[in-house]
């Protein structure tokens, strides 16, 4: 059985790639690469940044919000873990309104015969 360090950074792992998934689903489709802008780079800096603070903070978090509960570390982090993927969307949304990419279409080179 695997140790609640390996499920809580599977479902980590778990939480980026959906973040990311989710995202790009929204950006044109196609043969075009795409690569991540400025804002998006900050977008996920700030996504890891959270997930960091979850795994750190979580537990101490969920015995202060329901101290009778016996809740193990695992739990708490894996629901703040999910928290952050459902706020994500909303951020992203706010981003897209304000006209703002997460991710752009990269200008391929094409390399002209001399």
């Amino acid at each position: 059985m695997l140790s609640s360090n390996a499920i809580c950074a599977v479902t980590l792992a778990f939480i980026v790639g959906m973040v990311w998934l989710r995202t790009r689903m929204h950006y044109r489709r196609g043969r075009e690469r795409i690569a991540l802008t400025r804002a998006g780079r900050i977008y996920f800096a700030v996504l890891a940044g959270v997930l960091v603070l979850g795994w750190l903070a979580a537990p101490a978090a969920g015995h202060a919000f329901w101290p009778a509960a016996p809740s193990t570390p695992t739990l708490s982090r894996v629901v703040w873990f999910l928290a952050t993927y459902y706020l994500f969307i909303p951020l992203h949304r706010a981003l897209r309104a304000r006209g703002v990419e997460v991710f752009k279409v990269a200008v391929a080179r094409v390399q002209e015969d001399a």
